[in-house]
């Protein structure tokens, strides 16, 4: 099998599995914070997450701040 060929099945088969892992989940901060753990991009987990890589990157920062008490 090619390279390419080999980088987009894994790849695939990744993102798939990070898919299966949230879909239950409500709300894109609590999504994030679950693929945060795969080491995935913010582009893959805006693709997983069907959200823009702009709002992957606010739930980050968001998930970051201290919650008030």
């Amino acid at each position: 099998m090619p390279k390419k060929a080999e980088s987009l099945t894994v790849n695939s088969e990744r993102l798939m599995l990070a898919y299966l892992c949230i879909k239950e989940v409500e709300g894109l901060p609590a999504q994030v914070g679950i693929l945060d753990r795969f080491s995935l991009t913010d582009a893959e987990i805006a693709l997983v997450c069907a959200a823009a890589i702009g709002s992957v990157r606010n739930a980050r920062l968001i998930a970051k701040k201290p919650k008030k008490q």
